[in-house]
């Protein structure tokens, strides 16, 4: 099959199907939002008769962006569920996404975990809101995009690409952001909005630069217990803007950042320059792309394993 027979796949399910609803990943990022509202954006101004949500936590951080919706089991009956941005279904925001009458997956990860029919898979791209974009470009005959889902692809391409300097940033992922800044939005505002930072996590930025471990090989890490974050009275802001700090930093080649959750697990956030780390990443109840992955660390000795692990590979890769 064809990629634009599975772009015509898509647009045909959504013609199908009366009521649309859309989900992204936990703990979202500005791609996870981007992607979904951008997407929502688009089916609203296309097919005004009906009814489209996207789902999951609303973060009030990330309100620029928009906020999701509160609907009731079932909304979903004889429905169309498109989850994006989302590799594995542990990871779907909010559970009732396989309760509709059809589901599809539009993703750039990996696709480790496959599911949905069709299922839209491109890991060679910089993020799932350029891929939304590229639906939009094959099927611009039959589908329309306002300022407002192009302010929301655009964040999403930002976010994803760390600004544009990431290397899943290819001359077409510069092309997507170029027709979308045609359209009636400021992208200088959605920069400087992705930009910013409260004066709580400019100082948890100076805590991590000063505490982080750098070791002989290249690899950094830093532990966030809630004990470290308290004082720093973040509420409910996410630690996601000191995750590229590291990377900064001349000597450091890849890195892992624990920052604990509820259950006091650790969430693990690792990113690399060069070094592959999806694999550790799996090895480790997670996955993502290769430079930039996702896991979980349950305890102190499984920290300290995760930290040996990634300081052999890339003591290795510097061999």
């Amino acid at each position: 099959m064809t990629l634009l027979d599975t772009q015509t796949d898509i647009l045909n399910a959504i013609k199908q199907h009366k009521t649309i609803i859309i989900h992204r990943h936990q703990r979202p990022d500005p791609d996870a939002i981007g992607s979904q509202m951008g997407l929502a954006a688009i089916l609203r101004a296309s097919f005004p008769t009906k009814k489209v949500y996207s789902v999951g936590k609303q973060y009030p951080g990330f309100d620029w962006l928009g906020k999701t919706d509160t609907i009731d089991d079932d909304v979903y009956k004889g429905a169309l569920v498109i989850v994006v941005d989302t590799a594995n279904q542990p990871r779907v925001d909010d559970a009732r996404y396989t309760t509709g009458d059809q589901l599809i997956k539009i993703d750039h990860h990996p696709n480790d975990d496959p599911f949905g029919d069709p299922m839209w898979v491109a890991p060679s791209s910089s993020s799932t809101s350029e891929l939304i974009f590229d639906f939009y470009t094959a099927m611009k005959d039959q589908l329309t995009c306002t300022g407002e889902a192009a302010r929301l692809l655009y964040a999403g391409i930002v976010g994803d690409t760390g600004r544009f300097m990431y290397p899943a940033t290819s001359p077409h992922t510069m092309q997507v952001a170029g027709e979308l800044m045609k359209f009636d939005f400021s992208a200088s505002d959605v920069n400087e909005q992705e930009d910013e930072i409260s004066i709580p996590l400019a100082r948890l930025s100076a805590y991590v630069y000063d505490q982080l471990t750098i070791l002989p090989s290249g690899a950094a890490y830093i532990k966030l217990s809630d004990e470290v974050l308290e004082p720093f009275k973040l509420g409910d802001e996410s630690t996601s803007a000191v995750v590229p700090l590291p990377g900064r930093l001349r000597e450091v080649k890849a890195w892992a950042i624990f920052v604990e959750s509820k259950d006091h697990t650790f969430r693990i956030r690792l990113r690399s320059k060069g070094p592959a780390i999806n694999e550790l990443a799996k090895r480790h109840g997670g996955g993502g792309h290769p430079l930039a992955s996702g896991a979980v660390a349950h305890d102190d000795d499984e920290i300290k394993q995760v930290v040996k692990e990634l300081d052999a590979l890339v003591a290795k890769q510097g061999e």
